[in-house]
Order: structure tokens, then C-alpha cells, then sequence
């Protein structure tokens, strides 16, 4: 039995699927754990900020190797919504056990470190089994809008949590459920909030996507690595594919940078205090998730690669705008334009590799989509340090993001959208 496609329940609960896990980027990896982790659990924000980047550079290793492999494996049982189920499972549960987790507690900065590693590893691996149901789920003529509601609904799913965590557990007098304020059980219960928000808006697609086809033979690891043998065996069959793959490699390690480092550089070069940079943020996630939506249109009628290389020349000029900036409107601007087409940029890239992918080898290609949103990601935020160091000027880091983006684009002109789609159709 096979998954129907353009099902209307089903394409929901996909989407759907975003929206839960978005909760977890944005209050556990970006905007309220790492805070308080930096603040209230590490001696020192300074060496808290260094063990916290070393956890996210560790999930980037680990990922980065074992996503294929654990992908190629769910694709020969046919098992993507079982490992979809433990992935979610787990992510959540560490979550959720990192409320637990008190300031000055016998080994809770290991212990912290320990669980947002665990969780932060299960939450990429769910995205390579998620992203890998797309191309089942839609026909080629939709993948672009559908991967784009995904993208779009995700960026407002995570704001919506982050208002909730905000209004009811972080800013008020008397936090929601008579929380104490004592050792930040307020913050810390906003993990809760994330797990409990993951578990029940990830339920519809777990329910939904039973119809999954299962492959019967064996499942194991030796299998798994002879498949991605096979496949490095046939890379001039799939050369778009893997171009498109290492273009990605480029430019989303310099979006990934402009990310990391956007608050950094609004609070160090612009004088922004917290509160300016959280409604900072918001603005760029809003813009973000508006921009997924509307260029899901324009990637189903334009073709991925174009809509790919518009946002990259968009991002370039916003990136340029952003180093030059004299002022807090100009950052403003080159913000919501880094924003805007940030969305499409990752939604056209997931459509594309979608339009590359043969069938029955889903998950193994979307785990080598992981493995190249890893694969460099020291890269960026190193030479932002260095320039920035050896230039005294956060300007010059900025401006080191344009290398990044510019790379890729030129390495994402040679990929063919119509040899790369008929090689995913041949046997």
C-alpha cells in the first residue's frame, strides 16, 4: 500500500508536522534555553556561549554521518514513520527532561549539555524521515507550494510558541499554573511547553501516514552502506542531484552564519538591546515564513533552480546592504529582505533534491540533504571570527557571508532541472 497523493488531510498533517517541530529551533536552540543555559546554568556567559557551540557543532558531526545511513535504512524496511515516531519521541522527552535540570545541581551543566545534544541530534534525524515523505504525499507539479506551506507554517508555528512562552511563563509577575520564579523553574518550564507542543501537533502525520509501503529483506547497517555505495557507484546519473547538493553546502552555510550571527551583530555594531533583537527576529521569522508561502507558487511554475538562484541574488544584495548599513533602518531593511527570501531559499532547495530523488531511495537522498546542511557549517561562522577579528570590525564578518553565497550560486548554474528530474525517473 502506497501513500495517497495530494490527500488533503494528509498534506495538513505534513505541514502540520512543521509547525510542531519549529517550536524547538526557536525557543531551545535560538532564542530562550541558549539564554539561559549561557546565563543561569555555565559559570560565565562567556564559557557558556563556548560549551553551548560546542553541542550544536557536535549534532552537526553527528548528523552530518549518521543521516544517511539511518536514512538509506528507512527507505530498504520501508520504516519512515516508525523513525520518524522515535526521532519525535525522543527529541521530546529530552526536552522535556532538561526542565529538570536545576542551576548549581551536581553535573547540570554535563547533564544539560548531555540532554539538548540528544535532542538537538533526534530533531535533525526527524527532519531527514519528514522531508522524505514529500515527493510520496504530492505530484511534481505541487511540490513546490506544498514543501513551501511546510516551510511557512513551521516559521509561524514557532512564533506562536514563543508568544505563548512569553506571555505565559517568561514576562509576567506570576508565571501561568502558579509557576515559581525560583532557580528559573518559569524558563525552565517552557521546555515542557515545547515538548508537549511537538507531541501533539506531530500526532496527525504519525496517524496519517500509515499507508507507507513496506519492504521486506533485510535492514541493517552493512545494508545501508552498500545502498549509499551504490549510489556514489551511479553519481554521473545523479550529477544534478549532487550538485545541487554541494551548492548547498555554500550558500546555506552562509544563511546559516547570517542567522547565527545577525543578533550578534545588531546588539555589537547597531547598539540593539535584547527586547529590539527579539522583535528583530520575529520581523525576519515573519518575513521568512511569507516568503516559503509565496515563492511556492513561483517554484512550481519557474522550477526550483531559478526560484533557488533569485533568493541567492536577493540574499546578496540583502547581505551587502546589511555590512554597508549607516544606520538601524537600513539593518531593518536588509533584515526583512534576508527574511523574505530566506523562506523560499530553503523550500526550493527541499523541492528540488524532492524532483531529483528516485523512488524508494527517498530518505537516503534527504539524509544526504542533512549531510550538506552539516557538512561545512564550521566554515562560515569561523571566517566571520577571523575577519572580524583581524578587521576590528564586525562589518568585515558580515561581509565574509557574501563568499558563501555567491559559491554556491555559481555552482548551482550548472545544475540541469530536466536531466536531473528524467535521471530520477529512469531505472
Amino acid at each position: 500500500m502506497t501513500l495517497p497523493r495530494n490527500n488533503t488531510k494528509l498534506l495538513a498533517a505534513w505541514c502540520l508536522y512543521d509547525w510542531a517541530n519549529s517550536a524547538f529551533t526557536t525557543l531551545v536552540v535560538t532564542f530562550v534555553y541558549a539564554t539561559y543555559f549561557t546565563r543561569a546554568i555555565a559559570p560565565d556567559e562567556i564559557s557558556g556561549t563556548a560549551l553551548w557551540s560546542r553541542a550544536v557543532g557536535l549534532t552537526a558531526l553527528l548528523v552530518g554521518v549518521t543521516s544517511p545511513i539511518l536514512g538509506a535504512m528507512a527507505d530498504q524496511g520501508g520504516r519512515r514513520r516508525r523513525y520518524l515516531a522515535i526521532s519525535t519521541l525522543v527529541c521530546a522527552a529530552a526536552t522535556a527532561a532538561l526542565a529538570c535540570v536545576t542551576p548549581g545541581m551536581q553535573g547540570s551543566i554535563m547533564l544539560a549539555l548531555v540532554l539538548f545534544t540528544l535532542a538537538n541530534i533526534a530533531f535533525e534525524l526527524g527532519y531527514v524521515f519528514y522531508n522524505a515523505f514529500l515527493p510520496d504525499i504530492t505530484t511534481p507539479a505541487r511540490l513546490g507550494r506544498v514543501s513551501g506551506y511546510g516551510w511557512g507554517l513551521g516559521y509561524v508555528g514557532g512564533l506562536v510558541c514563543l508568544v505563548i512562552a512569553l506571555v505565559g511563563f517568561i514576562r509576567p509577575e506570576v508565571p501561568w499554573f502558579g509557576l515559581s520564579k525560583t532557580d528559573g523553574l518559569n524558563v525552565r518550564a517552557t521546555n515542557l511547553l515545547v515538548a508537549g507542543w511537538m507531541l501533539v501537533f506531530a500526532l496527525p502525520l504519525l496517524l496519517s501516514a500509515r499507508g507507507e509501503e513496506r519492504r521486506p529483506g533485510s535492514n541493517t547497517v552493512g545494508d545501508a552502506l552498500r545502498s549509499i555505495g551504490r549510489t556514489f557507484q551511479q553519481i554521473r546519473q545523479f550529477r544534478d542531484a549532487a550538485r545541487l547538493l554541494l551548492a548547498r553546502v555554500l550558500y546555506n552555510d552562509g544563511l546559516s552564519t547570517a542567522f547565527a550571527f545577525g543578533g550578534i551583530y545588531a546588539a555589537g555594531t547597531f547598539g540593539m538591546s535584547f527586547a529590539d533583537i527579539l522583535v528583530f527576529g520575529i520581523a525576519l521569522n515573519v518575513a521568512a515564513g511569507f516568503g516559503a508561502w509565496v515563492f511556492g507558487f513561483l517554484d512550481d511554475r519557474w522550477g526550483g533552480k531559478r526560484t533557488i538562484l533569485l533568493s541567492i541574488v536577493a540574499l546578496i544584495a540583502a547581505t551587502a546592504i546589511a555590512a554597508w548599513a549607516p544606520t538601524r533602518t537600513w539593518l531593518w531593511v536588509a533584515g526583512v529582505l534576508i527574511g523574505l527570501f530566506a523562506g523560499p531559499n530553503q523550500s526550493a532547495s527541499r523541492s528540488l533534491l524532492a524532483r531529483f530523488t528516485p523512488a524508494g531511495r527517498e530518505s537516503e537522498f534527504f539524509g544526504f540533504f542533512a549531510f550538506s546542511g552539516k557538512l561545512a557549517s564550521f566554515a562560515g561562522p569561523f571566517l566571520f571570527g577571523v575577519m572580524t577579528q583581524a578587521a576590528h570590525s564586525q562589518r568585515a564578518g558580515i561581509a565574509t557571508i557574501l563568499v558563501f553565497l555567491i559559491a554556491g550560486g555559481m555552482l548551482l548554474l550548472g545544475v540541469d532541472e530536466n536531466r536531473g528530474r528524467r535521471a530520477a525517473a529512469s531505472p
